[in-house]
């Protein structure tokens, strides 16, 4: 069960921003990070909530998930990204999924947390 699940919580995103609102653009973005970094997607479900018009995003993955939810009203998302490392060692691969989302969301502010799954250790990334 040794993984790495990371968190952010993003802040200052402005909610013009496709991916706040299109589900598509959200699908698009989710979906084209997973395979530049190398994992597999399994499965996902994107459903974007009356307005204010947010979406809840999930990629499942071989590896584990991406989790992604936005809201436009408050210029807000959050970001969740878990890959095991059972055979292998996939997080870089998480690193590069969370990296690229952030680059598209272009947050203000952005909370960031790593929790080493199946070790009980916990590191701040703030």
């Amino acid at each position: 069960m040794n993984g790495l699940h990371l968190t952010a919580d993003l802040r200052g995103c402005a909610a013009e921003l496709a991916p706040m609102t299109d589900t598509a653009a959200l699908r698009a973005l989710c979906l084209g990070a997973v395979a530049t970094a190398g994992l597999q997607a399994v499965g996902e479900l994107f459903h974007r909530f009356p307005v204010p018009g947010g979406i809840t995003g999930v990629v499942l993955l071989a590896e584990s998930h991406l989790a992604v939810h936005t809201w436009p009203e408050l210029q807000s998302a959050t970001l969740d990204v878990y890959v095991c490392n059972f055979g292998a060692d996939n997080s870089a691969r998480a690193h590069a999924v969370l990296d690229a989302l952030l680059a598209a969301f272009v947050p203000a502010r952005v909370e960031r947390h790593a929790v080493l799954r199946g070790s009980a250790t916990f590191r701040d990334m703030t």
